[in-house]
Parts: structure tokens; sequence; C-alpha cells
């Protein structure tokens, strides 16, 4: 395939250009929730930002096999080694069962996913569904020496990989470092140092989710799921993997130790992280009262918030910033993403009535190739909107009269709203698809036509009734010269 793109690989911390190992086929593998809650920001902003990387790959051509994957277990609360379960914590709390605890989330951010529009992984697999391997991988990494056994648990020996392998690599730490700002053990522990990290726990009396093996009942590291999984589903080397930077230490970093050590290789070709979610400058935390859920944008619960804010302008904002930036929230930045949201689908409205002119009297640019350049560019979603608005000023130039288009530029503009306003971008109209809203759009159009016959016959009272009707509902009605125009 002759498609050349570039993204930003946080191995070699620079631009590359995207080889797949086995074209037309790319492995992606994203980190995904873990699912003790309802779903947040910081589960929006990954989803998205992957969600435009897998529709540009299919656009191009790429067969991509998506795997995100679900954490239902092992994911402790004071980090990766250390406290109680969340999962299981949370069952103890409410007397459910943990798998209750994640059917019921799982469920919920699902249905968040949608409302985002937010294409479904081509796998969606969890952590408990895979110990089997999992119990498969700790025992090569023991094999091959990179591991030791310690009161019913394994760790991963992190010195002694440093010794063969440098541990840092994505994360640009050095393990010095690392053992000087790790806390120090407090002689209880199980761990022969503090920088190394659990394959295998086992489990304390009162943990819930446990399985049996050779060395305890116990049950995985977090580190784990994501090398055994990606393993399973994308070989031993794949293409992409993806999750907020949050994750490149220790997480990925621990992710790369543990398939060096089992295999003798790196798994992954190109390493990718969004940037963080903040509200008013702050880091989002419980702590300080700005934590917000998706169902709370999108109903407007939250003290924080002065409205409900829909689906798509939550998308939108995040696409109006690029995925390796900081993105921060606020009732402000909502808003006015909110009204260019609205902007560009009334232009896009308006691109569909346009009369056909002779000639093109209107400075058109060549907003494909330009879209496709700022996409080819590390998904660079800034930009591509920033071309769209840029043609949706022609358009409503044309819609005002003060210019025309050919049918050729018409259907030209067309395309690209469709392929990147719809198709990429992913972003739709809250009422729903196109079908959908070609039969709405008549129905206006029939309602308004049924007006403007009152108004050629003096029945004023039925054409103010109708313009007064639509306007309860969140229609903006206005006369003109061809007779009229309405916006929601």
């Amino acid at each position: 395939m002759q498609h050349k793109m570039y993204i930003h690989n946080t191995l070699s911390r620079r631009k590359e250009l995207f080889e797949p190992l086995n074209e037309p086929f790319v492995g992606l593998y994203v980190c995904g929730p873990t699912v003790y809650g309802d779903a947040h920001l910081g589960h929006a902003r990954p989803a998205i930002t992957f969600d435009i990387l897998v529709r540009w790959l299919r656009h191009n051509g790429y067969r991509v096999r998506y795997v995100r994957n679900i954490t239902d277990v092992g994911h402790l609360e004071h980090d990766a080694d250390d406290g109680e379960d969340k999962i299981a914590k949370k069952a103890r709390l409410e007397q459910l069962e943990p798998m209750e605890v994640v059917q019921h989330f799982t469920i919920r951010y699902h249905d968040a996913m949608r409302a985002l529009n937010v294409l479904p992984p081509s796998i969606e697999p969890r952590a408990s569904g895979h110990i089997i391997e999992q119990m498969e991988y700790v025992q090569r990494i023991l094999d091959n020496g990179y591991a030791y056994e310690s009161e019913g648990s394994v760790y991963f020996d992190v010195e002694r990989y440093n010794k063969d392998h440098r541990y840092g690599i994505l994360s640009g730490r050095n393990i010095e470092d690392i053992i000087e700002n790790t806390r120090e053990l407090d002689g209880q522990s199980d761990k022969r140092r503090s920088v190394d990290f659990a394959l295998w726990k086992k489990a304390s009396p009162e943990h819930i989710m446990r399985w049996h093996s050779k060395w305890s009942d116990g049950f995985p590291g977090w580190h784990l799921e994501c090398s055994a999984m990606g393993q399973k589903y994308l070989g031993e080397k794949f293409d992409i993997h993806g999750g907020g930077m949050d994750l490149i230490f220790p997480h990925h970093e621990c992710e790369i130790a543990q398939s060096v050590a089992s295999n003798g290789h790196q798994a992954v070709r190109y390493w990718m992280h969004n940037n963080m979610i903040t509200i008013n400058g702050q880091k989002m935390g419980k702590s300080l009262g700005n934590f917000i859920t998706l169902d709370e944008f999108f109903t407007g619960s939250h003290k924080l918030i002065s409205q409900a804010y829909s689906p798509m302008t939550i998308r939108f904002f995040i696409l109006q910033a690029h995925y390796r930036s900081t993105a921060d929230f606020s009732d402000e930045a909502l808003s006015a993403s909110q009204k260019g949201l609205s902007r560009l689908f009334e232009a896009y409205e308006r691109l569909q009535r346009l009369s056909t002119g002779t000639t093109t009297t209107v400075e058109m640019k060549d907003w494909d190739s330009l879209c496709e350049e700022a996409m080819n560019d590390d998904l660079n979603t800034p930009i591509v909107i920033a071309h769209l608005f840029d043609a949706a000023k022609v358009i409503n130039t044309v819609h005002d009269g003060k210019g025309s288009l050919s049918q050729n530029d018409i259907d030209r503009l067309k395309a690209v709203f469709s392929t990147y306003l719809s198709d990429i971008l992913g972003l739709k109209t809250e009422q729903g698809d196109s079908k959908y809203m070609e039969s709405y759009r008549r129905a206006i159009d029939l309602i308004l036509n049924l007006r403007l016959e009152a108004k050629q016959n003096k029945n004023w009272a039925l054409s103010d009734k109708i313009r007064d009707e639509l306007a309860s509902y969140g229609f903006v009605v206005k006369d003109t010269k061809e007779g009229f125009e309405w916006s929601l």
C-alpha cells in the first residue's frame, strides 16, 4: 500500500512513518477501563483518540484488528502490588458478587461509548477470562530467570532484567532513579526489592477474587493481563499499543519488560499515548470535587456545569485538541464547542440546499487533500476541524447570495464533509442517521411550506401559530426572499 502516515512513537520520542508488520493487516491493542465505576472523561479521551485511529486506518484500506481489554481483576487501590482490588472492594461494600459489579459497569461503559459514537473493538477480552494464559506467561518468565517466587507470590526481578536489558526504555527513566524514588519497604513485604512488581499475588484470606495456581490461590498482577491478551490475539509482535499517558510508567514499561523476559524481544512496534484531561486547569479527582462522569455531562447534573452537554459536544471538544496535548475542560469551553459544532452542522445542512450556479465564483481549496494531509500528520484533528470551518465559510457565503458554486464543487464539498466530519471525526447530529435526518428535514420543510401558504392567503393567525409552536420546540425560523430557512 502506498499510504504515508506519520505517528508519534512514544518509544522513539519522534514521528515515524507507519509501516505495518503485515500489510494490509494492522494489530492494535488499547488498554481499556477498570470497570468499578461509571465512565468519566478519563475513559472518553483514549476511547475517542483510538477510535479516530481505527477510522483513519480503515478509511485507507487497512484491515484493523482492534483489541481493547476490560480490567476486571488485579487493579489494586494503592499501587500495582498493594491494597484491595477495586472491584472486590466495590462488591464487598455493596454486598454483590464481583462479576455483578463488572457486568453493571461494563454495560454502562458500553452505553457511554455508543453515545460518543465510538466504534466497538474487534475483540474485547476480560482479564478474568484469561487466567490460564497469564499463568503460562508467568511460568515462561520464571523459566527464563527474570522472576522469583516468594511466599506464594511471583515477582518480576527488575534488577536482574536490567543487567541484560534496559528497564525504563519507554519512560526514559533509569533504574537507579526508580529505586531512589520508590517507597521503602517496611520489612513485611515478600518482595526482594521495592522496584520489583507482582506477576502473581497470593490472595489474603478475605480476598474474594482468586484462582488456583501452582504457586498459591491468588490472582495475576495488573501489568500482566495486557501482555498475555495482546499476545493471544495479536501475536508475539504487533503494530500499535495505545493508552493514556499515565500508563507509560509503570504499566507499559512493565509490559515491555515482561514481553522481553518471556519471548526474548519486544512485542510492540509503535507506542501511542494520549495526554491528560484537566478541568479548569486542575487534574480531575474526587477529592477536588471536579470528578465528572460522562452521564453527569449528558444530564447536566454536576455543580461545575451550567447545562447538559450532548455526547457529540464532548467528542467535538476532545477532537479540538491534538491527542498529545492536554485538554482542559470548563463550562465556558464546552459551551463554545457546542456553538462551534452547531455552526459546522448548520453549514452542512445549508450545503444540502444550495442551488447550483453555472460557475464557481468563490475561492475553492482542495480541502480533501488538506484534511488528508492533517490526518496523516499524527492524526491532527484540530487542523482538520479548522479546514472544515474554512469550507463552511464558503458555504455560508454562497448561501447568503454573495457567490455561486458549480454542481461539481458542491459535490466536492459534500464529499469532504461526509468523509471528514461524519466518517473520520465521527460527528453526527443528535437526531440520528442520514436516512432519519432526510425524513426529518422534509417534515419540517412541509410544515414551513404550509406556513408560506397561510401567509400568501393572509392567514396571519395560522402563520404565527406555526412559527411560535416551532419556536417553542427549539426551532429558529427565518423568512428570506426565497421563502424560509430554519435551524434547531
